[in-house]
């Protein structure tokens, strides 16, 4: 492959220590690699980048871009297609596609490249979608994917953590993110969503009982953590707790910190688990983020991603289908409920965050409240949990928000004037700088994740690269970068979408036991509609497989 030589850039690159220093960065065959050593040689390609700001391609480490939830999506919602502004229309060498909230699988990687990010991960994927999933990977172009496989609901984790078993426990989870070819583990309510789905008592508490199982949320978060420990998975435990969105909930989210005991995790969409108040009276719910972040701040098993909620339309998903009737419910949208046999449930409501709504203002304001009082910012990542807060295209917003006091303040003011009190945001005066935006968007999301060519632009690392022009208007700055490269290919040309080669589909290698496998897929076939050949995705159906070894 050729060489390309981004020279003479302002580079951001937190991992190896560079805050904002003039440096070239060379690439070849789709790495990041050490200057020459001879000053005087030449690349094949040079980009003049003085002047610009050179960061490694940003990393989501939380959003929705595949599987049945988002196809849901799309068939409940044909109004977003109606509207002439969604279409993304065809051109040459590109795709035709829409946007909304859940854009199609072309436009999401055109879209994704052309804000400069160029790995996204999709953090709730049943093993029964995974195939599905892996076909929509395939034709999301430019960014590398992964997925977290949801296991806080499966019948045969249940049964395990049920016996005490912690060794087949881990075979199990070993077993299941192969069948799957995932990279990490998701929980989401643990034992919550089985309990809605079987008609029983609501989960709340985490020694309550899944009757079904006799099993408690401790009992399953704490089996699946050390599991994903013992296994030694790259990523640690991704959970999305209890009592998600209902006032109050803070208590359950500090609680299911404790019970982790030291185990690593890794908190999803924070946001939405640090309200206070009680779920009799919506009006009484307040920001209760400051214990949260005090307690997480002293906890370096412990990260976060914040799931921002931004002002404006769009489509809430999640595997936790309990919440997705409660939202129903609440807002007298359509909805729709998907069950999938033995693993889990969806639900998918469409939803406008209204800025003169108390609860919606306050949800935002929670958000940036998160981003401001965790202190290291290597443990806290950018997330909307897209679409649910906003859709992915809404991070310069944030960023924006981020970098500017005045700008929140400003915003702040417009808000409902009962959420003075209600939250402390008012009263930080953090900014964030430029090298604190990278680690949030890039080096942060990578590290949590445990990948380690990612995030970075040291040699070795992969060659995916962001260069914006500098801009007092943070926003615009951060929505429209004037190069992007992705694997050494230039995809974004001065501003303009150019290319849009093929990403790849990160897994993990967790060693399943042969033996162990057989039994699993033995009960399979006994206790379900599944025939064990359909289980499992073929290595042939995953597009250009790239396997994080684990163990680190």
């Amino acid at each position: 492959m050729p060489t390309l030589r981004i020279a003479g850039g302002r580079l951001v690159d937190p991992a190896n220590g560079i805050k904002d220093e003039v440096r070239d960065v060379w690439i070849e065959d789709g790495k990041v690699v050490a200057p020459p050593p001879d000053p005087s040689a030449r690349a094949d390609r040079t980009i003049d980048a003085r002047g610009f700001v050179v960061m490694p391609g940003g990393v989501d480490v939380h959003s929705h871009i595949a599987g049945s939830k988002v196809n849901g999506t799309r068939m409940l919602r044909p109004e977003e297609r109606r509207d002439p502004e969604s279409v993304w229309p065809r051109r040459d060498g590109f795709r035709s596609g829409t946007i909304g909230s859940v854009p199609s699988t072309f436009v999401t990687g055109y879209m994704y490249g052309g804000l400069g990010y160029t790995t996204a991960v999709d953090a709730a994927i049943p093993p029964l979608s995974a195939r599905q999933a892996h076909a929509e990977f395939r034709d999301t172009p430019i960014v590398d994917k992964l997925m977290l496989v949801l296991m806080g609901n499966s019948h045969s984790v249940l049964d395990l953590v049920g016996q005490d078993d912690p060794d087949r426990l881990r075979q199990a989870v070993a077993w299941l993110l192969d069948s799957a070819g995932g990279y990490g583990v998701k929980v989401v309510n643990p034992g919550g969503v089985e309990q809605w789905k079987q008609g029983g008592k609501k989960i709340a508490r985490w020694d309550d009982r899944v009757e079904t199982f006799d099993v408690t949320p401790t009992q399953i978060l704490q089996g699946l953590a050390g599991a994903v420990d013992e296994l030694r998975l790259p990523h640690p435990v991704h959970l999305h707790g209890m009592n998600l969105g209902l006032p109050g909930n803070w208590g359950t989210t500090l609680e299911g910190m404790k019970v982790l005991e030291g185990r690593r995790a890794h908190l999803a969409h924070v946001q939405f688990h640090s309200y206070g108040g009680s779920a009799d009276d919506p009006s009484s719910m307040d920001s209760q983020v400051g214990p949260l972040a005090d307690y997480l701040n002293s906890h370096p098993n412990l990260s976060a991603d914040v799931g921002q909620v931004l002002f404006g339309e769009t489509t809430s998903m999640t595997a936790d289908g309990a919440v997705g009737q409660y939202l129903a419910n609440l807002t007298g949208r359509k909805w729709l409920s998907i069950d999938v046999e033995q693993e889990d449930g969806c639900g998918v409501v469409p939803i406008t965050y209204d800025d003169r709504n108390y609860v919606h203002a306050l949800q935002w304001a929670i958000g940036l409240e998160w981003f401001l009082r965790v202190e290291d910012p290597w443990r806290i990542a950018l997330s909307t949990d897209h679409p649910n807060g906003a859709s992915f295209l809404s991070y310069p917003r944030v960023i924006a928000l981020l970098m500017d006091r005045n700008l929140r303040d400003e915003t702040f003011a417009r808000l409902p004037e009962r959420l003075k009190g209600k939250t402390g945001l008012a009263d930080l005066s953090r900014e964030y700088t430029l090298e604190e935006v990278a680690i949030l968007t890039r080096a942060a999301p990578a590290r949590i994740l445990g990948l380690r060519t990612k995030g970075h632009l040291g040699p070795g690392a992969d060659a995916d690269v962001t260069i914006y022009a500098p801009d007092d208007d943070r926003r615009r700055m951060f929505a429209m970068p004037r190069y992007v490269i992705k694997a050494g290919v230039v995809v974004v040309d001065d501003g303009d979408l150019r290319s849009a080669p093929d990403g790849d589909t990160l897994l993990v290698d967790p060693g399943v036991d042969p033996r162990a496998r057989s039994g699993f897929e033995a009960r399979l076939a006994e206790e379900s509609s599944i025939h064990p050949a359909n289980f499992r995705v073929r290595a042939d159906e995953v597009a250009r497989p790239r396997a994080v070894p684990a163990g680190h």
